[in-house]
């Protein structure tokens, strides 16, 4: 089982993504397009693609389409029934059908970077963190420098190892 808290961490993680509130759902959108929100009754509404759908409802206990009459938006999944990759998953998936193409090809190049390829990153933060801080943007030591030790640490792959190296790096 998921929470929004975890939600809120996979969405935020992304690059660009940005949170709101409304009409008593938490929303959250990339450069201005709404990728996924969460309703009062715990279901994520998440755009995806059609294929996606289809995949989401095959898999996801209670899972249904997300329609606006008869147009098909993507898929409602309830939060108790995913685990955290599956909502990672499907997050992402949603995010990089809003996203702009740029965007979401950088994130995708992001997933193949090695350590010590990406701007001036230290190799010896390893394959996880770098992918990490390639997603999410950070790619030199001053893009480290302008970002909290928890914000670091909220990326998935960027653990306090990582984040002392870059400090020190950066002195």
């Amino acid at each position: 089982m998921t929470t929004v808290a975890q939600l809120r961490q996979a969405a935020l993680a992304l690059p660009e993504a940005a949170e709101s509130a409304r009409a008593g759902m938490v929303s959250f959108t990339v450069r201005g397009k709404g990728f996924a929100s969460v309703t009062r009754d715990d279901v994520v509404q998440l755009h995806l693609a059609t294929e996606d759908v289809d995949a989401a409802v095959a898999d996801v206990p209670g899972a249904e389409p997300l329609t606006r009459g008869a147009t098909l938006l993507g898929a409602r999944l309830p939060l108790a029934a995913l685990d955290g990759q599956q909502l990672n998953h499907w997050v992402r998936r949603a995010w990089s059908v809003r996203a702009p193409r740029q965007l979401a090809a950088a994130l995708a190049a992001a997933d193949t970077a090695e350590p010590g390829e990406v701007g001036d990153l230290p190799a010896a933060i390893g394959r996880p963190a770098t992918r990490a801080l390639a997603g999410a943007g950070v790619t030199t030591l001053a893009d480290v420098a302008a970002r909290t030790d928890a914000e670091l640490l909220a990326l998935h792959g960027v653990g306090p190892r990582a984040v002392r190296i870059l400090r020190e790096q950066h002195l």
